[in-house]
């Protein structure tokens, strides 16, 4: 399904939750405080001025040919909150001498690659979408998102949270929403939202994996590592094998994330709890993928793109839709009683969805 025939109504996403700054907000260390602050009104302004503008994807020229070739531009907003800012790197320029400014150009590039030969997409919206992306946005701004257009980078307060292009994956997180945005469209709330929050974090795992060359028992399945602070008692943002286990911090606190639908958790804020509850269906990829072995992108990865992309996950899919259609998904591609749904049966029983 493309742009044209289905509308994208994209939201704001950004890759460190709103209950994580919630609570820094409330620190004793007014520094740290004030930076979480800051960040959570900016992501609320973003946030209202989404719901009240709409995105259409840039459909190709009828007849032209969608070129295989990423189209990348990297902006600098100087510490300021316009977008995009001053251009500073296009496509086959060579690098410059910021490293922020390399690290996301690359990142779109890895992005864009494991689409395009992993799966055949042809960029974000499979019709050649440019890939743009601001850095150095705010100061002391602790987070990364997709604004329905581009991707954003702040640079972290330098102390809870380092600069968000250091981590590969969520720069692939973040684009994915696109990706979800163009195809299956999961509303942004509850159980669709934690499935597109899960979108991100698979396919963010999955260029990691491709562009580091590992298989999934080399992969270590974090969302963000190198991205917390030295000071901070943790590892990542997330963790796909261990939901639950990334941080346990004094400013943080301990990460909420269940492993299965035990431990779902019932909340108003997040959304629905969209970040966290997303360790459920995250948990189930890292199953299926760990059982088949091999590069997670073959077959594992296979298997969610068809589901999102195949037509049938509506926007308001719920996870025993989503574990419904992908075992389908996986018997249209591979056969009925192969390792491939034997894997997703094992995965969805033990995240309680079987």
């Amino acid at each position: 399904m493309d742009a044209t025939h289905h509308p994208a109504h994209p939201v704001f996403c950004t890759v460190v939750p709103p209950h994580l700054l919630d609570r820094i907000a409330r620190s004793e260390d007014t520094r740290r405080a004030d930076a979480a602050q800051r960040t959570l009104e900016r992501d609320s302004l973003l946030r209202t001025r989404r719901r009240v503008t709409t995105v259409r994807g840039v459909a190709p020229v009828l007849g032209a040919p969608v070129s295989d070739a990423p189209r990348r531009t990297v902006y600098d907003a100087l510490h300021r909150t316009r977008l995009p800012g001053t251009k500073v790197r296009g496509e086959g320029d060579a690098p410059t001498r910021d490293a922020t400014v390399n690290r996301a150009y690359a990142g779109l590039g890895a992005t864009h690659e494991l689409f395009l030969k992993g799966f055949g997409r042809r960029s974000i919206d499979d019709a050649g979408l440019p890939l743009d992306a601001t850095v150095h946005y705010d100061e002391d701004y602790n987070n990364a998102f997709w604004d329905g257009r581009q991707m954003v980078f702040g640079d972290g307060d330098g102390d809870l949270f380092l600069d968000f292009t250091v981590s590969v994956d969520v720069i692939g997180h973040e684009l994915t929403h696109g990706v979800t945005q163009y195809t299956a469209n999961l509303e942004y709330r509850g159980q669709p939202g934690a499935l597109n929050e899960s979108m991100s974090d698979v396919f963010g795992s999955l260029i990691k994996q491709w562009s580091l060359e590992q298989t999934a028992d080399q992969a270590d399945w974090l969302i963000g590592a190198g991205l917390l602070g030295p000071q901070v008692s943790g590892v990542a943002l997330r963790s796909m094998k261990a939901p639950g286990t990334a941080y346990d911090d004094d400013e943080l606190g301990k990460d909420p994330q269940p492993a299965s639908m035990d431990d779902y958790v019932r909340t108003h804020s997040d959304n629905g709890g969209v970040h966290i509850n997303s360790g459920i269906p995250n948990h189930a990829f890292y199953i299926v993928a760990t059982e088949l072995g091999g590069k997670s992108w073959e077959r594992a990865g296979r298997i969610w793109y068809d589901t999102l992309t195949g037509g049938g996950l509506a926007a308001d899919a719920q996870f025993a839709d989503f574990a419904r259609l992908s075992t389908a998904a996986a018997v249209a591609r591979y056969g009925d009683g192969g390792p491939e749904h034997q894997a997703l049966q094992k995965a969805w029983s033990t995240v309680g969805l079987g």
